[in-house]
Formats: structure tokens, sequence, C-alpha cells
């Protein structure tokens, strides 16, 4: 009986602020459903990355087929790789804050006291992933990475990233296919693709926990 009685004064309580001030319910309406907003959008964006990664992987590897078909088996397979322990050329930071945030750095020097390089200030090869980036054309090469510097050695940096990615096809001969650059290109763009996923992934299970957090019926239970 007390519990009742108890629970009927907080209703009354809560009615009566409601009627106090009445844009507060507008203003927690506004909120939810410009959440509700964020998580929508998010979630298109998640979808357009995975489309646009199928695409973009398929291309590659029909590129690979294509110049596996001009220059021949013996000078395109997995024989001719090398296999010994080296510095990676491209690696992932990853930033936690509410939510994790992740960055890829790319072409990284392997001789980073010749080249002046700094992989610690990401020497102006990394490429950050945001919502803002979802619907930019990926048809156009990856050798265009708008994440360089506009300054005096933006030529060098270009050329460091030039080197890198010749250097990484020499093992298949001096003079190779176009379409075996293309297929890197194309390889090299599914791996920015699938940091921005992950970023957007995270921003939607982030936005999906604040909506889930606003599903209350009016009696204050959860959904």
């Amino acid at each position: 009986m007390m519990a009742e009685e108890i629970e009927s004064s907080d209703h009354q309580n809560q009615n009566y602020e409601t009627k106090k001030n009445p844009k507060s319910i507008t203003k927690s309406k506004e909120d939810k459903d410009e959440e509700l907003l964020t998580f929508m959008d998010s979630l298109d964006s998640y979808l357009s990355l995975i489309h646009s990664l199928s695409s973009t992987l398929r291309q590659g590897w029909f590129d690979l087929a294509s110049a596996r078909y001009s220059m021949g088996a013996s000078r395109v397979n997995s024989t001719l790789l090398d296999l010994k322990e080296h510095p990676a050329a491209t690696y992932l930071e990853v930033g936690i804050d509410e939510e994790p945030h992740f960055t890829l750095c790319k072409w990284a020097s392997t001789n980073a006291e010749d080249s002046g390089e700094s992989t610690d200030e990401g020497s102006g090869l990394k490429h950050s992933s945001s919502i803002r980036q979802r619907h930019k054309d990926r048809s156009q090469p990856a050798a265009e990475d708008s994440s360089l510097p506009i300054d005096g050695s933006l030529d060098a940096k270009v050329d460091q990233v030039q080197k890198e990615r010749v250097k990484s096809l020499a093992v298949f001969g001096t003079l190779v296919s176009p379409k075996l650059r293309s297929a890197q290109s194309s390889f090299e763009t599914s791996v920015e693709t699938l940091v921005e996923i992950a970023n957007m992934r995270a921003s939607m299970l982030s936005s999906f926990d604040k909506v889930r957090e606003n599903m209350v019926n009016v009696d204050g239970v959860k959904i």
C-alpha cells in the first residue's frame, strides 16, 4: 500500500513538472529525433561503404586476372612474393576516446632517416576516415591522396609514395601490365574503405546506443 502511494506521488510530481515547464518535453523530443536521424544517417553511410568495398574489390580482382592473362601466369603468382620479415609499409593507429577511431598510415618509409619522414606525425601520408568522406568518388586512382599536405614538400612526398608503390610491384618484373597497377590501386582503396567502415560502424553503434536509451514507454520501462 505504501509503495503504491509513493508511486502515485512521484507520478503527480512528474505531471506537475511537465505542466510547469512544457518546453522540456519538446526539447527532449527534438534531441531524440536528432539522435535517431544521426543513427539513420550513419547506417546509410555504412551500407554505402559496404557496397563500395564490394565494387572496388571486384574491380581489383578483375584487373589482377587481366594482368596475369597478359603477362603470363609465371610472372604473376604467389611464389614471386617476398615472404621475409620487413617493416610494414602501411599500418593502423587506433585512438580510444568516447568511441574508437582508426587512422590509416599509408606507405610509411622503410628508411625514415634517409627520407626524413616522421611516422609519428603521419609524415603527411595518413588517411583519416570520417562521415564527410563517405561519398567521395572511388573511381579515381588511389594515387590522388587528398590527405597529403599542401606545402613545399608535397612533390617529395608524392615521389616517395610512387617509389613505394613501384617497389612493391618490382617482384613481378621491371615492366608490368597497367592492369597490375590498376589492381594495386583498387586494393589500396579497399584498405582505406575498410578503415572508413570500421569508423562508421563505431559511430553507428554509438548512435544506436543513444537511440535505444531513448526507447522508453510512458511508464518509464525500457523496451
